[in-house]
């Protein structure tokens, strides 16, 4: 069973054993070499570091275990999106547990609402080509936290990229260019007044054969309230219930007259 071991140590310098390069790229000191085959190169990192990395005033480096790997986040209590929620495990977990039954291998996921990186990065190490997004100020941290636990580790180095739920959706995932085989979402449900835009933007992202894999603590009367509108739109099975975390992870694929 794969743990997450919790630290509360705070590092003396960069967080995760990685220092900055002069001319602006990471680079690694402690973690794995390239896996065979990798072609990844210095000139492609450094065009893949799109935000600048955020820097909060305190943090913590949070070690999990999931695919035979360590997992090394930065995460800060300082943001919502900068702190891994208890769907988030349970959804890494069953991805872990059913990487075959879901051919994970070389799938092209999305996942909304990345926050720290985690269910992204799980999922590239068992082989997904994975966009992770979530809004401005979280890309910065996210970007570092899978750059640092997926360069030269995965066959697919995730793409990182800002959505607003339900804003200039079609021009920056035109439904055209729609190819995803999962769209993987986690505690994105609470009690907040974007429901229906986040319900929007999980039916944008959906295509014919696109499930999505949607996992939340149920806290508040909202979350139910937002599964009765999930289902309402999308064929919905309940997969999995941790009654431990009160998470529940359902998947759901779109509804088509």
């Amino acid at each position: 069973m794969d743990v997450c071991v919790r630290s509360a140590q705070q590092p003396q310098r960069s967080p995760g054993g990685w220092v900055e390069a002069e001319e602006g790229a990471l680079q690694e000191d402690d973690v794995g070499g390239p896996p065979k085959g990798s072609n990844q190169t210095e000139s492609s990192l450094q065009s893949l570091q799109k935000f600048v990395r955020t820097e909060y005033a305190s943090y913590t480096q949070e070690h999990y275990q999931f695919a035979g790997k360590n997992i090394v986040l930065q995460e800060s209590i300082e943001s919502f999106g900068a702190v891994v929620w208890p769907g988030a495990t349970a959804l890494c977990q069953y991805l872990e547990d059913h990487t075959e039954e879901l051919n994970l291998q070389d799938a092209k996921v999305l996942e909304i609402g990345a926050g720290p990186g985690l269910v992204s990065i799980v999922a590239s190490i068992l082989g997904a080509q994975v966009t992770a997004t979530d809004l401005p100020d979280v890309l910065g941290n996210l970007q570092y936290n899978i750059l640092k636990n997926t360069l030269q580790r995965t066959a697919h180095l995730p793409d990182v990229r800002e959505l607003v739920w339900g804003e200039d959706l079609e021009r920056r995932f035109p439904k055209a260019a729609l190819p995803y085989d999962y769209v993987l979402a986690s505690d994105v449900v609470y009690h907040h007044y974007f429901l229906d835009k986040l319900l929007a933007t999980m039916v944008h992202l959906s295509q014919p054969g696109t499930a999505v894999l949607w996992a939340n603590k149920f806290r508040f009367s909202t979350d139910y309230e937002f599964l009765d509108k999930f289902k309402q739109v999308f064929d919905t099975t309940l997969l999995a219930e941790y009654p431990e975390s009160s998470v529940k992870l359902f998947k759901g694929t779109l509804k088509w007259d």
